[in-house]
């Protein structure tokens, strides 16, 4: 699809208030060098980021020789975003301001079987409706909600196309929400929120090529390329957790048989474990997080069982990542999301390990292979993001949900 003016100029807006946000205080000297816009150009952005009251004027600094530079820094109390991460297992929601540092985090258990989209929308909503009373916001400062779901979206209708690990098919999700939520909606995927969350805030920071990928309940592919998260021509870039892995092999909610998921996913984890030990004590059938959990305690201490399921798990997982270090030669390859997190830097050796089996010498040795550094939820946090894109739109161009009769939350004065 073709960009007009318009939404480069949103892009550029977006991009400048990134900096700021990354670098503040700074100056239009500095934001220019940093996005390779030229200086009246950002000087114009900065203008509209003020009109705006996203960003504010914080006096001057030296040059030399020349005027002092003015100075400008993100206005945190400016707005407020709010992410919401919902997982197969949980939603958790996190209220940000304009500075996305967290404010409120709220979490909702969601047990095997309430997977109906009107029960993923009432633990959204009770979350939601949660943050922003903690935080103590006003309707009108809360800028969006970006919602991250996993599977496949489309992004400008606000629906959830695919969900295999529900069986989820069309789900009009943002309009189900919009009956619920009075802020604007923005719609995308765990892949996109981590891949966003490290461009930002995290390991791929700086870097030109990423690769992000997320370890939970599903499994996939954030992917930063060229400096900028690609999206494939449909939105539909980095489900790399649906690429064989084992013919013929264990079959995938998906439909297929052998997918990468099914090996390295958290049930794919638990699969691992029942096969070594099936009467094993770390094992609980209903509880993705409790096993995993159990497992890390077990690793930890050194238990046979635990670290050989590990180091199972990291032979599919390493022969995966060696696909992706092959293919596209990234600067840094980031493990995310929560299985990551709980088995932490056991899980990282014995996947560099495995992974120096795999890859070729030159792209393997160009790679950094890390846990991410983010301390809050990622996948909150680039849903944020989301929701502070849409707020920098002109306002003809922004597709948002309003709210119906009978919402639950306070809509936007």
């Amino acid at each position: 699809m073709k960009r007009t003016s318009r939404d480069i100029r949103t892009a550029n807006r977006y991009e400048v208030l990134r900096q700021i946000i990354a670098e503040s205080p700074t100056s239009r000297q500095e934001l220019a060098a940093a996005t390779g816009l030229s200086l009246a150009t950002v000087a114009t952005l900065v203008g509209e980021l003020l009109d705006l009251r996203m960003i504010t004027e914080v006096g001057f600094e030296d040059s030399a020789g020349g005027r002092p530079r003015g100075l400008v820094a993100v206005n945190a109390s400016g707005g407020a975003l709010i992410g919401v991460d919902i997982a197969e297992t949980y939603v958790h929601v996190e209220l940000f301001d304009l500075a996305l540092n967290v404010l409120a985090r709220a979490d909702e258990d969601m047990r095997p079987g309430e997977s109906r989209p009107e029960q993923v929308v009432g633990h959204v909503a009770a979350a939601v409706g949660s943050v922003v009373a903690q935080a103590g916001v006003e309707a009108a400062r809360v800028l969006g909600v970006g919602v991250s779901v996993p599977g496949q979206v489309d992004r400008d209708s606000g629906v959830a196309e695919y969900a295999p690990n529900w069986d989820w098919h069309d789900v009009p999700l943002l309009d189900l929400l919009a009956e619920h939520i009075a802020y604007p909606l923005y719609l995308d995927n765990p892949l996109r929120a981590c891949a966003v969350a490290e461009l930002w805030f995290g390991a791929a920071r700086g870097r030109g090529d990423a690769v992000v990928v997320n370890l939970g309940t599903g499994v996939g592919a954030g992917l930063a390329l060229g400096g900028g998260l690609h999206r494939g021509v449909s939105n539909s870039a980095g489900e790399w957790g649906h690429t064989t892995l084992v013919l013929d092999g264990r079959p995938c909610h998906c439909g297929n048989h052998g997918c990468v998921e099914t090996y390295v996913g958290a049930p794919g984890i638990m699969r691992n474990l029942s096969e070594l030990d099936p009467g094993s004590r770390l094992l609980h059938p209903q509880d993705q997080t409790a096993t995993i959990e159990a497992l890390a305690r077990a690793v930890a201490g050194q238990d046979p069982v635990a670290l050989k399921v590990v180091q199972d798990t990291a032979r599919y997982l390493g022969a995966g990542i060696a696909d992706l270090i092959n293919l596209l030669n990234p600067e840094v390859v980031v493990l995310s999301s929560w299985v990551a997190a709980r088995l932490g830097e056991p899980l990282l050796d014995e996947v560099r390990r495995a992974v120096a089996r795999h890859a070729l010498r030159r792209p393997l040795a160009a790679t950094e292979i890390v846990l991410s550094p983010i301390p809050t939820d990622p996948v909150s946090l680039g849903a944020a993001t989301f929701a502070l894109e849409g707020a920098l739109r002109p306002v003809g161009q922004r597709t948002v949900r309003r709210p119906r009769a009978g919402s639950h939350t306070a809509p936007p004065a």
